[in-house]
């Protein structure tokens, strides 16, 4: 199974525990059987041509109300997480998994290791605080350092030949009431789920990554005058649905964009202003003695 889905979900069963694992593996069903009769849904979501955050997107706004939000955003990020051919394959895993046949996480290579890893942190990122992320990461670099400064410690935690469970003791003696329970779940799961051999090196990975998750968190908006609460709420909406993860607006007003709006959030940015289209336009329009203009001016001398 795809390594991303497999640590996504093993997130998602963590959060859900013993209680809400029944109506979990429910909903799955539903979701399953769902995409498995409705037609049109299966064929847009195995359809090469739609692109990943679509696919997450449509299943995820299709499922809104219908199923619990561990479900909507487990079968969302699956749809997303795999190649389109294989979204059905991965929706009956995840289903199967979720009904009490769960796997042990096999030894992965380097990178898969850490794809999983990813997999898993999303699905924390995705429904803590911008705040939150800003702790966490600050967490994992401290403890990152500790572990880096101490031979004996660093030597222990990455050791294929300790027992998962010794190394897990150890980390969680030391973290657990000081750090965000999220911290001390990512921390663990870099043990169970990573390469012991690459335990730092997963930990330096994973601060690159919460940094990551908390600029996409933020939008940061420059509008020509202030936004209504209506369309601010709108799109919000739209870029959650977009980076599947709650979006927070920050407005800023610059009247030099004459109208709309530019929109910055992680790499993307959207220049929607009317100053953007002055300037592409103006870039369409090349002046006399360069690029068309000059085309054009050649071949009026040449009539003449």
């Amino acid at each position: 199974m795809n390594p991303a889905v497999e640590g996504y979900s093993t997130a998602v069963f963590e959060s859900v525990g013993q209680q809400g694992a029944g109506a979990l593996s429910s909903d799955l069903a539903a979701v399953e059987h769902l995409v498995e009769h409705q037609g049109e849904l299966r064929a847009a979501l195995s359809d090469t041509a739609v692109p990943p955050t679509s696919r997450r997107a449509i299943l995820s706004e299709l499922l809104e109300h219908r199923v619990g939000e561990p479900a909507r955003q487990l079968a969302a990020f699956t749809a997303s997480a795999v190649s389109a051919p294989d979204v059905l394959t991965a929706l009956a895993w995840v289903t199967r998994r979720a009904g009490g046949r769960q796997m042990e996480l096999a030894p992965l290579g380097h990178l898969a290791a850490r794809e999983r890893i990813g997999g898993y942190a999303s699905a924390i990122f995705e429904t803590a605080e911008t705040g939150l992320l800003e702790e966490v990461e600050d967490q994992l670099f401290r403890f990152a350092r500790i572990v880096e400064s101490n031979p004996e410690l660093r030597g222990v935690l990455s050791d294929r030949d300790v027992p998962v469970d010794a190394r897990l003791a150890i980390a969680q003696a030391l973290l657990e009431g000081k750090v965000e329970a999220a911290t001390l779940r990512l921390v663990r799961f870099v043990i169970t789920g990573g390469r012991a051999r690459d335990f730092l090196g997963a930990l330096d990975w994973l601060v690159e990554r919460t940094a990551t998750a908390r600029g996409w968190r933020v939008a940061r908006v420059r509008s020509a005058e202030p936004i209504p609460d209506a369309q601010g709420e709108l799109l919000s909406a739209a870029l959650t649905h977009m980076t599947g993860s709650p979006v927070e607006l920050q407005v800023t007003i610059d009247p030099e964009l004459i109208g709309g709006a530019v929109v910055e959030i992680g790499d993307l940015h959207v220049d929607a202003s009317a100053r953007g289209r002055l300037d592409r336009l103006r870039e369409e329009l090349l002046p006399v003695g360069s690029g068309r203009g000059a085309d054009r001016q050649d071949r009026a001398r040449g009539a003449q």
